[in-house]
């Protein structure tokens, strides 16, 4: 399905009720605003970044040294030319407590949660991009994001392959123009962990 600002600018993707601070692995889709290609091309299967596709990829890493909860690791992460791929690893503090699940609600953010680390970040990746034009107002992101709670080491292990074949996954990405097959638009992590079956022309177990 298509990205369409009628039907999905407020949509909530998340987990009702689930705790989105807990120590794990979450896997991170976002997508430029209106699927714009402006981080950089894809060429014989290597993604090339250009200068916005480095400003997206320094912030990504600069928030695990912003926030010690976070860690990230260089095979989890790609920017493609109209979005991005990731997991980020939330780890709990030494000493921590548990607590109630804290709810997540629209312009109340709470500190530390996953929705709060990806809007800081694309808030980051926004301000740079904008400093770097001599811009203010240049819309860099679409409004939501995609996010999947990783269950256990299969889907991690499926998750991160999808993550470091995206560039070659390119060529029969919906987003591409020169795609001449085109494989059907995932919309949830069974359909990326698909694609990545697809691509690599193996069954994954």
């Amino acid at each position: 399905m298509k990205y369409d600002p009628q039907l999905h600018h407020r949509r909530s993707i998340r987990l009702q009720g689930y705790d989105y601070t807990a120590a794990g692995a979450y896997f991170i889709t976002i997508c430029s605003y209106q699927r714009e290609h402006i981080f950089g091309e894809v060429v014989d299967g290597e993604m090339r970044l250009n200068a916005l596709g480095e400003i997206a990829r320094a912030e990504w890493f600069r928030t695990a040294e912003l926030r010690p909860q976070v860690e990230l690791h260089e095979d989890e992460f790609v920017v493609m030319p109209n979005h991005a791929h990731g997991i980020i690893w939330l780890v709990e503090p030494v000493g921590a407590r548990r607590r109630r699940a804290p709810t997540e609600k629209f312009g109340k953010p709470v500190v530390g949660s996953i929705p709060t680390i990806v809007r800081a970040y694309k808030s980051a990746v926004t301000y740079a991009i904008n400093k770097s034009q001599n811009s203010r107002g240049s819309v860099i992101w679409q409004r939501n994001y995609y996010e999947h709670v990783i269950r256990d080491e299969r889907e991690l292990d499926l998750i991160a392959r999808y993550i470091h074949y995206n560039p070659f996954n390119w060529q029969v990405d919906c987003d591409n123009p020169e795609n001449t097959r085109k494989l059907p638009a995932p919309e949830s992590v069974e359909d990326y962990l698909r694609d990545a079956e697809e691509i690599l022309g193996v069954k994954i177990k």
